[in-house]
C-alpha cells in the first residue's frame, strides 16, 4: 500500500512519541461529525446540461473509482467549492 507524505508525516510522528493528544477529543469529535453530517447531507437537487463526451468520461472516471457518476460529480463540486480543488486556466 502506498502512503502520501501527510500521512506518512503522521506515521513518524507516533512511531517517534511526538505525537500529541487533541485536548477535549469528545468535543473535537462532536465537531468534526457535525462538519460531516453537513458535508454528507444532500438536501437540494439541481439539473444541468453537459455535453454527451463530458458525461460519458464522467462515468468512465465514476466506474474506475467505484462510485456513482452523481456522487463523483457531487464530490468534485463539494471539493471545488471547499477550496479543495482549483480550476486550472
Amino acid at each position: 500500500m502506498k502512503i502520501n507524505d501527510e500521512d506518512r508525516k503522521i506515521l513518524e510522528a507516533y512511531e517517534s512519541g511526538n505525537s500529541k493528544s487533541v485536548p477535549n477529543i469528545k468535543k473535537e469529535l462532536a465537531r468534526y461529525r457535525e462538519y460531516a453530517k453537513s458535508t454528507l447531507q444532500k438536501n437540494k437537487r439541481i439539473n444541468i446540461r453537459i455535453s454527451e463526451r463530458d458525461l460519458t468520461h464522467i462515468q468512465r472516471r465514476a466506474i474506475e473509482e467505484g462510485l456513482p457518476y452523481q456522487t463523483l460529480i457531487s464530490s468534485v463540486i463539494h471539493k471545488y467549492v471547499s477550496g479543495a480543488l482549483s480550476a486550472r486556466h
